[in-house]
């Protein structure tokens, strides 16, 4: 509904001034504050909450193979197909710029699919390694594009990919352990007492105190709330909370999490209609809905081919992961939060149109095809 309600305010913009005016004065806000410092650390805290740990172990290795290489392995494929694109059509964009833009289309969010998927009876198993899967690859993806977008900052020039790697663990390593340290004092401060008001509150500051100390020690804010919602929602849940003060928890994140999506989603319509758009910009991106799902089956082959001798794959998952693999809330987040110079108006029009294609034929269809393959 957000993203129809976002299409609604692009094609009424030319002829509602009002709304180009309000396009403008919402591009004064600095976004990268707002989504990047702010909204992105509910909506990961929120999606990490309601994953269960122990399901969430048994499909360990192929969750973080799918998550860490399958990222890695789509931002490449992705930023270096569009940089060719781009000069194919005259339109030269440093390959930083491309590799950035790869980083943030690479993320997958199934907040649209699981539910189809629930009803189309795929293997737990199967649902589980989506869920598990795009939860760190939102974490892994926001690592990259921060750590690329910091090279590109300090000037192509200075590109190393040994410096790159070394800055990549330590925020990457830095941020897991520094979640399972927040997850912890949480759950100490939600043992001490049962009051579902002042725990929810508890859990408000884990995520707002604690992701703007990442940003200081430098460590990864988004991999630390990732870790830090499952190992509260799971540690506490099992120990720390009683039915009520759950119930209270688990709807106050999934109203968080569902409230951020539609906003982002808004957010990215509105911004739409201050953008430029190039006819030549407009075919790149229709294009790019081929590379994205291509670099995504990529991702998910070499993975699952590589895996099958120590791990149980569900027969159809390379399709239904390719498929399913929907772009949403964090791409739109990182996409807004870029500055101008980076080559912002081109990377949001066709993140628009990707994101669109994603959610309305991939979304719409994911069901069907994993009823026909079942």
């Amino acid at each position: 509904m957000s993203l129809i309600g976002s299409l609604l305010i692009v094609i009424a913009g030319p002829f509602f001034p009002v709304l180009e005016s309000f396009g403008k004065d919402l591009s004064s806000i600095n976004f990268n504050i707002l989504l990047m410092k702010v909204m992105l650390g509910f909506l990961l805290f929120a999606g990490g909450f309601h994953i269960n740990a122990s399901r969430l172990k048994k499909e360990g290795l192929p969750i973080l193979t799918l998550a860490i290489f399958g990222t890695l392995f789509s931002t490449f494929i992705v930023g270096g197909l569009a940089y060719y694109l781009f000069l194919y059509f005259h339109l030269p964009i440093p390959f930083i710029y491309c590799l950035l833009f790869g980083a943030l289309i690479s993320p997958t969010d199934p907040i649209a699919v699981l539910g189809i998927l629930k009803e189309a009876k795929i293997p737990q198993s199967l649902e589980l390694k989506i869920a598990g899967e795009s939860l760190f690859n939102d974490g892994i993806a926001v690592v990259i594009f921060l750590t690329i977008a910091e090279t590109a900052g300090t000037g192509a020039q200075n590109f190393s990919i040994g410096d790159v790697s070394i800055l990549f663990m330590k925020e990457a390593v830095g941020g897991v352990l520094y979640g399972l340290m927040l997850g912890y004092i949480g759950y100490l401060a939600l043992k001490s007492i049962d009051n579902y008001k002042v725990e929810v509150l508890i859990t408000i500051a884990i995520v707002m105190a604690g992701y703007n100390l990442a940003d200081l020690i430098h460590v990864s804010g988004p991999l630390a709330m990732v870790v830090a919602g499952i190992f509260t929602g799971n540690k506490a849940k099992a120990v720390a909370l009683s039915e009520i003060t759950w119930d209270y928890l688990s709807k106050f994140w999934q109203l968080v999490e569902e409230i951020l999506n539609a906003v982002l989603f808004l957010l990215l319509g509105v911004e739409m209609l201050v953008v430029k758009i190039n006819s030549h910009i407009l075919l790149i991106g229709v294009i790019m809905i081929v590379v994205v799902l291509l670099a995504r089956w990529l991702s998910v082959a070499f993975p699952v081919v590589l895996l099958r001798r120590w791990v149980k794959f569900e027969k159809h998952a390379i399709k239904i992961l390719t498929w399913g693999g929907l772009r949403g809330a964090i791409s739109v987040a990182m996409v807004l939060s870029m500055p101008a110079n980076f080559y912002r108006d081109q990377f949001l029009t066709i993140t628009y149109i990707i994101v669109v294609f994603s959610i309305l034929v991939q979304g719409l269809t994911i069901g069907k095809l994993a009823k026909k393959l079942a």
